[in-house]
């Protein structure tokens, strides 16, 4: 990890000493640009620089060589050089994947999860030996496929059907597809439910090499709907990584320019900025932001007003039952138990279609029990949990609160959680 962060720090460096040269301040630069102080700042002290753009509308507005901030070859013996988009997307996946090669990957080395890992690297990939299922419907209905698998928690077989899916879609993003908008959104799909995936997981390297590519295809599609989803699980990776800060500012700055006239937008529309909203929920009260947390669920309800897309066969899962999901995971965020088990009560007495959302229910449920010491209810909601998606609480993060949980019995009064616990593979 030091190389990359050397690396930001040496870009940082660059741009505070054209800035200083100039003769400007930091506000005087920010302004120019558009952005607030804070965002040169953070570019200065090394932070996200690895958002091209922002690098490139820096590198104009103090006269930097574009080389030294990385964006393209300094020598002037190089070959020639690709479009800006092309030349950007290979710095970002070639440091995302430096990312991903210097943190230690806690998923299971599987054979299925290494040809993931294959298929997300920058470079040249093996064609797939179908003919059959390349033309954009069969394409379309794939994603579909791996969409719903990650919903109903079948983790196995979407870490099968992935691979395949991505060198097909990069296949046909850039053969006879080259430029199509549509094709580059499907492949930013395909990232981000890679990115999804491998986060829970447990493997952070690598679903910060899936979210580079995802941002990248997300940036050559143009489409805002594909763009916030690639934001959403870009935020969601911070938020994991415990940058929350820079999570919220992500998903404020992106939300903002998405939000209003929620009356005349589209399903696809709407799910897309409610989803990046829930994830600001997620990233602000892990924070322990209570302010920007309300902002954001207040916004999620108002978008949930005109949408409702409560399925597992749904391109999008964002409805009033998912807003009220995250505000009982909120609550927990926050160590208030007692207003999430009431919160979740009547979400526990409602049928919800996802099998993913009903997990998270019970695991939240879960979570507060624990949080209020009532082992024996939290270790039954786990149960229900396990009933509604079993691949779900064997991921890491359910992993550890069993282990927690199984820690604070030290009389050993519940056999069944420690029984629970053994069959989960937790250690003692």
């Amino acid at each position: 990890m030091a190389d990359v962060k050397t690396e930001a720090e040496k870009i940082g460096e660059t741009i505070k000493h054209a800035r200083r040269r100039s003769g400007r301040s930091q506000t005087d630069v920010a302004t120019a640009l558009g952005y607030h102080q804070s965002k040169v700042s953070r570019l200065e002290n090394g932070r996200g620089t690895e958002d091209t753009r922002v690098l490139r509308a820096v590198a104009a507005e103090l006269g930097i060589p574009l080389h030294l901030l990385g964006l393209s070859d300094p020598g002037p013996s190089a070959e020639p050089t690709d479009d800006p988009e092309t030349e950007d997307m290979r710095r970002r996946t070639f440091l995302a994947a430096s990312i991903a090669s210097l943190a230690a990957p806690t998923a299971p080395a599987t054979a299925a999860h290494d040809d993931l890992v294959r298929a997300l690297l920058p470079g040249p990939r093996t064609a797939s030996a179908r003919v059959e299922g390349m033309d954009r419907e069969s394409l379309e209905s794939r994603i579909a496929v791996a969409r719903r698998l990650f919903y109903t928690c079948d983790y196995a077989a979407l870490e099968a059907t992935l691979p395949s899916l991505i060198v097909d879609l990069s296949e046909a993003a850039g053969g006879d597809h080259h430029g199509d908008a549509a094709m580059a959104g499907l492949l930013a799909t395909a990232y981000q439910t890679s990115t999804s995936l491998l986060l829970k997981q447990g493997d952070h390297g690598n679903a910060w090499l899936a979210v580079g590519r995802a941002m990248a295809e997300a940036e050559r599609c143009g489409d805002p709907v594909v763009l916030a989803s690639s934001v959403r699980v870009h935020a969601h990776v911070l938020t994991r990584e415990k940058h929350t800060a820079q999570a919220v500012t992500l998903v404020r700055h992106t939300a903002g320019q998405l939000a209003g006239s929620y009356d005349q937008r589209s399903p696809r529309y709407l799910a897309a900025v409610g989803l990046l909203l829930l994830r600001g929920v997620t990233a602000a009260s892990t924070a322990g932001d209570r302010a920007a947390t309300r902002e954001f669920l207040d916004e999620a309800r108002d978008i949930a007003r005109y949408v409702a897309l409560d399925r597992p066969d749904a391109w999008a899962n964002f409805s009033p039952t998912n807003v009220a999901l995250h505000a009982v995971s909120a609550s927990v965020a926050f160590g208030d138990a007692g207003i999430a088990l009431n919160t979740a009560a009547p979400l526990m007495r409602r049928h919800i279609p996802v099998p993913e959302r009903r997990a998270a229910l019970w695991v939240e449920a879960a979570r507060a029990y624990n949080q209020q010491s009532r082992l024996a209810e939290g270790y039954q909601a786990l149960r229900i949990a396990e009933t509604c998606a079993a691949q779900d609480v064997r991921r890491p993060a359910v992993r550890d609160l069993v282990a927690d949980m199984a820690a604070r019995d030290r009389r050993r009064t519940l056999p069944e959680l420690h029984h629970f616990s053994r069959r989960l593979g937790v250690p003692a």
